[in-house]
Protein backbone atom coordinates (compact mmCIF):
# COMPACT_ATOMS: atom_id res chain seq x y z
CA UNK A 1 0.00 0.00 0.00
CA UNK A 2 3.17 2.04 0.98
CA UNK A 3 4.27 2.09 -2.46
CA UNK A 4 0.83 2.41 -4.35
CA UNK A 5 0.58 5.48 -2.19
CA UNK A 6 3.42 7.14 -2.84
CA UNK A 7 3.17 6.13 -6.99
CA UNK A 8 -0.08 8.36 -6.76
CA UNK A 9 1.31 11.38 -4.86
CA UNK A 10 4.01 11.62 -7.39
CA UNK A 11 1.38 11.41 -10.47
CA UNK A 12 -0.85 13.86 -8.49
CA UNK A 13 1.69 16.18 -6.98
CA UNK A 14 0.95 15.71 -3.79
CA UNK A 15 3.37 16.64 -1.10
CA UNK A 16 4.66 13.08 0.27
CA UNK A 17 4.50 14.79 3.86
CA UNK A 18 0.28 14.66 3.52
CA UNK A 19 0.80 11.04 2.72
CA UNK A 20 -0.54 10.34 6.24
CA UNK A 21 -3.97 12.00 5.98
CA UNK A 22 -4.90 9.67 2.93
CA UNK A 23 -4.32 6.50 4.77
CA UNK A 24 -7.42 6.53 7.06
CA UNK A 25 -9.31 6.60 3.72
CA UNK A 26 -7.08 3.87 2.19
CA UNK A 27 -8.38 1.70 5.18
CA UNK A 28 -11.62 2.16 4.95
CA UNK A 29 -12.63 2.50 1.04
CA UNK A 30 -16.03 1.84 0.95
CA UNK A 31 -16.84 3.60 4.30
CA UNK A 32 -17.82 7.34 4.51
CA UNK A 33 -15.35 10.00 3.21
CA UNK A 34 -15.35 13.83 4.11
CA UNK A 35 -16.71 16.37 1.94
CA UNK A 36 -14.80 19.64 0.77
CA UNK A 37 -15.74 21.95 3.49
CA UNK A 38 -15.09 25.21 0.78
CA UNK A 39 -12.93 26.44 4.17
CA UNK A 40 -9.62 26.73 2.15
CA UNK A 41 -8.11 23.92 3.63
CA UNK A 42 -4.82 22.31 2.95
CA UNK A 43 -4.70 19.65 2.26
CA UNK A 44 -8.58 19.98 0.67
CA UNK A 45 -10.57 16.96 1.12
CA UNK A 46 -11.27 16.72 -2.37
CA UNK A 47 -7.24 16.42 -2.88
CA UNK A 48 -7.22 13.46 -0.12
CA UNK A 49 -9.88 11.74 -2.33
CA UNK A 50 -7.98 12.03 -5.46
CA UNK A 51 -4.84 10.81 -4.05
CA UNK A 52 -7.06 7.77 -2.39
CA UNK A 53 -8.80 6.52 -6.09
CA UNK A 54 -5.77 6.67 -7.55
CA UNK A 55 -3.80 4.34 -4.93
CA UNK A 56 -6.69 2.18 -4.46
CA UNK A 57 -6.63 1.90 -8.60
CA UNK A 58 -2.92 1.25 -8.90
CA UNK A 59 -3.69 -1.50 -6.11
CA UNK A 60 -6.13 -2.97 -8.34
CA UNK A 61 -8.96 -2.20 -5.94
CA UNK A 62 -11.17 0.36 -6.86
CA UNK A 63 -13.87 2.04 -4.53
CA UNK A 64 -17.42 0.59 -5.46
CA UNK A 65 -19.28 3.37 -3.01
CA UNK A 66 -19.78 6.29 -5.50
CA UNK A 67 -18.76 9.66 -4.36
CA UNK A 68 -21.10 12.06 -4.25
CA UNK A 69 -20.40 14.99 -6.65
CA UNK A 70 -20.10 18.53 -4.94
Amino acid sequence: MDAALHRASQELSFPSYYEACVRPLLRNPEGHWPRCCAGGCEPCAQTLIRVALRTLEILGTPRVTPIPEW
